[in-house]
C-alpha cells in the first residue's frame, strides 16, 4: 500500500513539474492595447477656444493614444498645431499626427517631461472642425 502512494505522489509530482516547465515563459494575461507601440501626450491648449484640449484628448484616446495630461499652453494665439518630440524619434508624433489629421512635427528632446509628444494646440485645430 505504502508502494502505491508513493507512487502516485511521485506521478503527481513528476506530472506537476512537466505542467509548470510546459508553461515557462508563457504569458495568459491579455496584452496591453498598443503596448510595444505605445505614445504617451500630453494635449496643451494654445488657442483662446475653451474645451479644446479636452476634445483633443478624447479624440486621441478613441485612436488609441494615450493622453497623460491635458489643459493650457502657457501662451495662446497660435495659428498652427505644434507636435513636439520630447523623447525617441519621431514615430509617436506621426502617430499623433496621423489620428488628428494637422499639425507640424518638430523636435524639442526633453525626457524629464516623461512623455512622448507634446501637443500644442493651434486655430488649425479649431478651424479643422474640432467642436469643443
Amino acid at each position: 500500500m505504502r508502494r502505491l502512494i508513493f507512487a502516485a505522489g511521485a506521478g503527481a509530482l513528476i506530472l506537476t513539474t512537466a505542467l509548470v516547465l510546459s508553461r515557462a515563459g508563457r504569458t495568459d494575461t491579455l496584452p496591453i492595447p498598443g503596448e510595444g507601440d505605445r505614445v504617451t501626450v500630453e494635449v496643451l491648449n494654445g488657442t483662446g477656444t475653451d474645451g479644446l484640449a479636452r476634445e483633443t484628448t478624447r479624440e486621441l484616446r478613441r485612436a488609441g493614444i494615450d493622453v497623460v495630461f491635458w489643459g493650457d499652453a502657457s501662451t495662446r494665439g497660435r495659428d498652427t498645431t505644434l507636435l513636439l518630440v520630447r523623447r525617441g524619434d519621431s514615430t509617436g508624433a506621426k502617430r499623433v499626427r496621423a489620428a488628428l489629421g494637422y499639425g507640424v512635427v518638430a523636435l524639442d528632446p526633453n525626457p524629464s517631461r516623461l512623455l512622448d509628444v507634446t501637443v500644442i494646440l493651434g486655430a488649425d485645430a479649431v478651424t479643422i472642425g474640432l467642436e469643443p
